[in-house]
C-alpha cells in the first residue's frame, strides 16, 4: 500500500513519522541539531536541564554583588551624614547657630546639655557593666553585692551607683513618672471627650442658625439702609509680602459702599513700604471704596495698641460692627453675607468666628504638620467648645465682633501679646456669646520655615499663660456658673495651656530618657506608644489626607515641646520673652482665584489700550521701580541650626541604644525610630536654609 500523504494527520498524529535525520558538516563551526521527528523541535524545553554548577555560580554571585552594592550604598549614606556633621556641627562651615533670643533659652540649652553630659557618662558605666556581665537588675528584686562580693574599684564604684540610684533617685522619678501619667490621662480623656463631641455634631448635622431673615443683597441703593454699618480693620507691620492680596481681597467684599469702612493701620517702620501701601490704598480710593490709611509714629502694645488706637477715632463711633483681618488673609467676596446676619435678632451676640484655610498646607513637610494641628483645633476644639458652651478663644482675625460687646468688655489691652484671647474672656465673663461658623472659610498662609513656626509657637504658649496670671482673680470674682469657671480655669487655661507642654516635654523627653539608666522607673508600652498613638489618630482624622504623615506629626510634636515647654515657663513666671512679639515672616502666596483674576487683568490691559495717564505715568513709573527694588532685594540666607532641638535628638538616641541593650521589643523599635528620626530631623530639617 502507498504511503499516506495526509497533511492533517501528520501533524496530528502523536506517533513520530518517517526517519530520524542526521546533518553533519566538515569542520562545523556550532552545535549539531539532530531533529527526532517533526514536531521535536517544537516540544516544550526542560528547564532543569539548563541548570548546571556554572550558572548557579553565576547567579549567586550576581546576588552578593546586589547585596554588597546595597552595603556600599548604606555605607555612603552614612559616611555622607557622618561628613554633614562634620561640616556643619565641627567645623560649621556655612552655618549659623540659631541665637536664643526667646528669654531663657540659653538656661534651658545649658540645662539641656548639662543634663546630656551626664546621661552620657552614666551610659558608658552600663555599656561597660553590661559587656562586663554585671547584670544586677535582671532580678525584679534588685540586689546590691556585698563587699567580699566585690573585685575592683570599678565594680565598687558601680555598686554605690545602683545603691544610691535605688535609695534616692528611683524613688523621686518614680513618683514624677506616676503625676505624668495621671496628667497624660486626664488630657487624653479630655480629648477624647472633644472627639466624641465632634462626632455628635457630625452625626446630628448641628449648624449655628440666623434667628429672623437674612439681609437680602438685591438693591444696593434702594434697600442699603437695611445694612447695619461695618468697619473693618486690617492691622499690619512691615507686610510687603502679602499687603496688596488682603487689601484687594477686603475691597472686593459684597456690601454697601455707604456702609462699609475699610482701615489700613500699618504700623510699618520702614518708609518704602509706607509709601507701596499708601499707594495701595490710594487705588482702591479712586475706584470708589471706602478705606482709610492709619499710621502710628509711635508703635507702643504691638497689635493690641493698633487696633486700640483704630477704635479711639470718633467716626468707629457711627459703626455696629468691626471685622478684623491679619495682613496674610483673603476672605471670600461673601464672608460679610454669611457672618453679620447672625448678629440680627440675638443681642447676647457678641462674636462670629470664621475658620481658616490655608494656601500653602501642601508647600512642605512643616506646612503640612501645622495644617494637622490647625484642622483639628478648629474642627474638633472651636466647634464643640462653640455648640455646647457659646465660648471659646478668638483667634485674632477671620471674626466680626459687635463692637458694643468690645467697649462693655473694656476694649483692646496692651497687657499681653494674646490681646485676642485676652478679649474673648473678658468678654465672656461679661455674658456674650460667640458662633463658630466652620463652613465659612478664609484663605491665609502658615509658615514655611522652622524659624517663623518657633517663634510664633512661643508666643502663643507664653501669652496663655502671662494671661492666665492677671485674668484668674478676674474670674474668680465674676458672677458666671462654677461650671463655666471650671471650664475656664481648668479646661481651656491649665489642662490645654500649661498641664499639655508639662506632661509632653517631662514625660517623653525626661523621664523616658531617665528609664535608659533607672529600670525601677520603667514606662509601661501603652503609655509611650499605644495612647499616644490612638490620640494621633484622634488628632489627624479631621484632616484624612494627612494620615500618610501620622509618624513625622508624632516624632514632630515631641520635639517641639521643648520650645512649648520653654514659652510657657516664661509666660507663667514673667521672663524676660514673654512679652515679645515679632511678626510671622511669610511668602505671601495668592490663591488660585487671584492667579485667575490677575491673568484676566493681564488679559484685558493687552487687549484695550491704556489713556488718560498723563501726569500720573511718572508716578506709578516710579512706584513700580520702588515696588521692584524692594521685592526684589537680595536676601543673605544663613544655614541656622537650633541647638535645644538637636540636643535633645541626641538625647532620645542615647534612650534607643539603651533599648538595645535591655531588648525590650517594641520599646526598642519605637525608641530606636524615634531617635533616628529626631538626629536627621535635628541635622537637615531644622537646620534647614531661612533668611
Amino acid at each position: 500500500m502507498a504511503p499516506r500523504m495526509n497533511l492533517f494527520y501528520w501533524w496530528t498524529n502523536d506517533t513520530a513519522q518517517g526517519t530520524p535525520v542526521i546533518v553533519k558538516m566538515e569542520n562545523p563551526n556550532f552545535s549539531i541539531l539532530e531533529i527526532d521527528g517533526p514536531d521535536a523541535a517544537f516540544k516544550p524545553v526542560d528547564k532543569s536541564r539548563l541548570k548546571n554548577s556554572k550558572q548557579v555560580k553565576w547567579v549567586l554571585l550576581l546576588k552578593a554583588n546586589r547585596a554588597v552594592g546595597c552595603v556600599a550604598w548604606l555605607g555612603a549614606i552614612l559616611w555622607g551624614l557622618l561628613g554633614v556633621i562634620k561640616k556643619r556641627l565641627i567645623f560649621r562651615q556655612g552655618v549659623a547657630f540659631a541665637s536664643e533670643k526667646l528669654g531663657n533659652g540659653k538656661l534651658m540649652l545649658k540645662v539641656i546639655k548639662s543634663f546630656l553630659m551626664i546621661l552620657l557618662g552614666i551610659l558608658g558605666f552600663e555599656v561597660v557593666a553590661y559587656f562586663k556581665g554585671w547584670r544586677y537588675f535582671e532580678n525584679p528584686n534588685l540586689h546590691i553585692p556585698h563587699t567580699y562580693d566585690i573585685q575592683g574599684l570599678f565594680q565598687l564604684f558601680y555598686a554605690a551607683w545602683l545603691e544610691f540610684r535605688a535609695q534616692y533617685i528611683a524613688p523621686f522619678v518614680l513618683s514624677l513618672t506616676t503625676f505624668c501619667i495621671v496628667l497624660f490621662l486626664i488630657q487624653s480623656l479630655d480629648r477624647l471627650i472633644l472627639f466624641l463631641g465632634f462626632l455628635y455634631i457630625k452625626l446630628k448635622k448641628i449648624e449655628p442658625t440666623i434667628n429672623g431673615d437674612p439681609f437680602e443683597y438685591k438693591d444696593l441703593e434702594g434697600e442699603a439702609q437695611n445694612y447695619p454699618m461695618v468697619l473693618v480693620q486690617i492691622p499690619m507691620c512691615n507686610e510687603l509680602e502679602v499687603y496688596e492680596l488682603s487689601i484687594s481681597a477686603v475691597c472686593q467684599l459684597d456690601w454697601p459702599r455707604e456702609r462699609l469702612l475699610i482701615q489700613i493701620l500699618d504700623d510699618s517702620d520702614d518708609e518704602n513700604i509706607q509709601l507701596l501701601i499708601q499707594s495701595e490704598v490710594s487705588k482702591w480710593s479712586q475706584k470708589g471704596t471706602n478705606i482709610i490709611y492709619h499710621h502710628r509714629l509711635i508703635r507702643t502694645g504691638y497689635k493690641a495698641g493698633n487696633l486700640k488706637s483704630a477704635m479711639s477715632c470718633d467716626y468707629v463711633k457711627d459703626y455696629e460692627f468691626v471685622a478684623i483681618f491679619d495682613a496674610d488673609f483673603q476672605p471670600t467676596p461673601d464672608f460679610l453675607e454669611q457672618t453679620v446676619p447672625h448678629f440680627k435678632d440675638n443681642p447676647e451676640l457678641g462674636l462670629v468666628q470664621a475658620r481658616w484655610t490655608f494656601v500653602n498646607k501642601d508647600e512642605n513637610l512643616l506646612t503640612r504638620l501645622q495644617n494637622i494641628n490647625l484642622c483639628y483645633h478648629f474642627e474638633v476644639e472651636q466647634q464643640v467648645n462653640g455648640v455646647f458652651l457659646n465660648f471659646f478663644g478668638f483667634n485674632g482675625t477671620a471674626g466680626v465682633w459687635r463692637i458694643k460687646a468690645l467697649e462693655d468688655s473694656g476694649g483692646w489691652l496692651e497687657r499681653t501679646t494674646v490681646e485676642d484671647m485676652d478679649i474673648a474672656v473678658r468678654a465672656h465673663l461679661n455674658g456674650w456669646k460667640f458662633i463658630y461658623l466652620n463652613d465659612v472659610k478664609v484663605l491665609c498662609e502658615v509658615p514655611e520655615s522652622f524659624e517663623a513656626y518657633r517663634k510664633q509657637q512661643h508666643r502663643w504658649h507664653s501669652g496663655p499663660m502671662q494671661l492666665f496670671r492677671l485674668c484668674l482673680p478676674a474670674v474668680l470674682k465674676s458672677k458666671i456658673s462654677i461650671w463655666k469657671k471650671v471650664n475656664l480655669i481648668f479646661f481651656f487655661f491649665l489642662l490645654r495651656k500649661l498641664i499639655l507642654p508639662f506632661y509632653s516635654f517631662t514625660l517623653f523627653c525626661i523621664v523616658l530618657p531617665l528609664t535608659m539608666f533607672i529600670p525601677e522607673a520603667e514606662l509601661p508600652t501603652w503609655v509611650i506608644c499605644f495612647v499616644p498613638i490612638l490620640m494621633t489618630f484622634l488628632n489627624i482624622l479631621p484632616s484624612p489626607k494627612s494620615i500618610p504623615f501620622i509618624a513625622p506629626y508624632l516624632l514632630f510634636e515631641n520635639t517641639m515641646s521643648v520650645t512649648k515647654f520653654n514659652a510657657m515657663l516664661s509666660g507663667l513666671f514673667q521672663l524676660g520673652s514673654s512679652y515679645e512679639w515679632i511678626v510671622t515672616k511669610k511668602a505671601g502666596r495668592p490663591s488660585e482665584s487671584d492667579l485667575l483674576a490677575a491673568a484676566d487683568k493681564d488679559m484685558k490691559s493687552l487687549i484695550q489700550p491704556q489713556i488718560n495717564r498723563g501726569a500720573l505715568e511718572n508716578g506709578l513709573s516710579d512706584l513700580t521701580l520702588l515696588k521692584e527694588q524692594t521685592v526684589n532685594k537680595p536676601v543673605k540666607k544663613t544655614n541656622k541650626i537650633y541647638r535645644k532641638e538637636l540636643a535633645l535628638a541626641f538625647l532620645l538616641l542615647t534612650a534607643s541604644i539603651r533599648s538595645l541593650l535591655s531588648a525590650h521589643g517594641l520599646h526598642f523599635y519605637f525608641l530606636l525610630f524615634q531617635g533616628v528620626t529626631f538626629l536627621l530631623v535635628g541635622l537637615d530639617l531644622i537646620g534647614e536654609q531661612v533668611s
